[in-house]
């Protein structure tokens, strides 16, 4: 009878490797099993072991002036941690404590030939996917906290002892702590828990919150991290290149363009316009390109922004003013536009986008004075016109009744 998928037995989570086989098993098994899926602990995957870098080797390195490095010390008493980004000096050496702080220098294969060698044991990966090799020294209790990373990683334990946490949980909380510089994980709870020795190496796929402690004494871990660009860095890249090579006169076009029924909207016309000039942005959400483009637009071309007034205006002093018959004149250098989402309205105001509703919209659109009198406004619509206020966009002319 056939297993279905869902039943199927999930691959072990530890296995021993040897010289012949560092992963435990055959590259394209650990591949289909793990990567990017399943976190696994490699026992003995680099056989007697020789760490090709000293501790005092990497501090020196840590001291270079274009050297990638961070001295973390944590005062355990009161949960405190310190980061000294480099380049370091002998004097900060000289202050650590004596646990519970380590040293982590990236691109360490960059300057030494010998950690450069460690990467022909990842050659079943593209070489392109590789970053580099990190290497953090710690004293006992020394480490960087709980916290997740968005690549791959492969750490091996270079000399010494270091106990790790990892959690394989899909639901385990990935909030970052505020209060220190390093993205801590607020919470966290293992689920897995090792003690890696020498040629030992763990394996963790991006978003496995870990936790590793240096223990018993002197430590030194290398990290093979993978490049794992985001989307936005993607897209980012990818919209600077198109843009480069499209030619000027390539143009948002709108021949098909009828009398419009609503002043300043951004219809569903518009839209359709902008999949057919961008063609991967139909793969978009409607809503997102209706955001981005009511942003882009009422920004595009606009050479100055109106001043912020010295002191916002408080929302009591606002109902005043237009409970008196005070105007509203939009600022010369305002430019504006709205859309409908699926749910409520957006006003843009260069660049500026705020919740609305679509006759308030549509009238600051139309219209470069608005005259609230005997007009009953709502809250999203006072809150509006309040925002609009304090950043500029609308100026208050008082009433001249007396």
């Amino acid at each position: 009878m056939a297993i279905s998928k869902t039943s199927r037995k999930l691959p072990p989570i530890e296995v021993k490797g040897s010289a012949t086989q560092p992963l435990g098993m055959s590259p394209a098994q650990f591949l289909r099993d793990y990567w990017q899926k399943r976190p696994l602990l490699i026992r003995n995957a680099f056989p007697d072991f020789k760490a090709p870098l000293e501790p005092d080797d990497l501090a020196g390195l840590a001291c270079e002036p274009a050297a990638l490095a961070r001295l973390i010390v944590h005062d355990e008493k009161r949960d405190r941690w310190h980061v000294n980004s480099g380049p370091l000096s002998e004097d900060d050496f000289s202050r650590t404590p004596e646990s519970n702080w380590t040293l982590l220098v990236q691109d360490v294969d960059k300057w030494d030939v010998d950690v450069a060698a460690l990467l022909d044991r990842f050659g079943f990966l593209p070489s392109w996917r590789v970053d580099d090799v990190m290497i953090s020294y710690a004293e006992p209790g020394g480490g960087v906290g709980a916290h997740v990373d968005q690549y791959d990683v492969f750490l091996l334990q270079g000399l010494g002892q270091r106990h790790w946490a990892i959690s394989d949980d899909p639901m385990a909380p990935k909030g970052f702590r505020h209060d220190i510089e390093l993205k801590q994980l607020a919470q966290f709870e293992s689920t897995h828990e090792w003690l890696l020795e020498t040629g030992d190496m763990l394996y963790l796929p991006p978003g496995i919150p870990h936790d590793g402690v240096a223990f018993g004494g002197p430590c030194m871990t290398y990290s093979i991290g993978m490049r794992a660009p985001s989307q936005a860095e993607l897209t980012g890249d990818l919209a600077d290149f198109i843009a480069e090579h499209l030619p000027e006169e390539l143009r948002y076009a709108d021949p098909d363009l009828k009398p419009a029924k609503a002043i300043g909207e951004i219809d569903r016309a518009v839209i359709e316009r902008i999949k057919y000039a961008l063609p991967f942005a139909a793969a978009l959400d409607d809503d997102m390109l209706r955001d981005w483009f009511g942003r882009f637009i009422t920004r595009y071309r606009n050479a100055q922004f109106p001043a912020i007034p010295d002191k916002p205006l408080a929302d009591g002093a606002l109902a005043k003013q237009l409970d008196a018959g005070a105007q509203l004149l939009r600022h010369p250098w305002s430019r504006l536009a709205w859309s409908q989402r699926r749910k409520g309205c957006t006003l843009f105001a260069n660049g500026q986008a705020y919740n609305a509703t679509p006759g308030m919209a549509e009238q600051l659109c139309a219209q470069r004075s608005l005259d609230t009198a005997g007009r009953k406004i709502d809250h999203i619509e006072f809150a509006l016109l309040l925002a609009l206020v304090n950043d500029g966009h609308l100026l208050l002319r008082k009433s001249r009744r007396r």
